[in-house]
């Protein structure tokens, strides 16, 4: 049986923002990844998330996946 790949919802993927998967590139590539699954506009997530300094990076992504991905980071 295929299903929407939104349904999959409950299976929450989570990045831990201190080791090598939070640097830029390394969500960059999860942004690209996730935009194409949920049929998202890469190219304009890539603009608004490369447009300023790497707090806005992660503010960006999590404005954008911040219902399919857990950011971890000490606060």
């Amino acid at each position: 049986m295929i299903k929407d790949i939104i349904e999959k919802q409950q299976r929450t993927l989570e990045i831990d923002l201190t080791g090598p998967d939070g640097n830029a590139y390394a969500l960059l590539a999860y942004a690209k990844t996730l935009a194409k699954m949920l049929d998202k506009d890469f190219d304009e997530i890539k603009k608004r998330m490369t447009s300023g300094d790497y707090e806005n990076l992660v503010e960006v992504f999590e404005e954008e996946f911040g219902n399919y991905v857990i950011l971890w980071r000490r606060l």
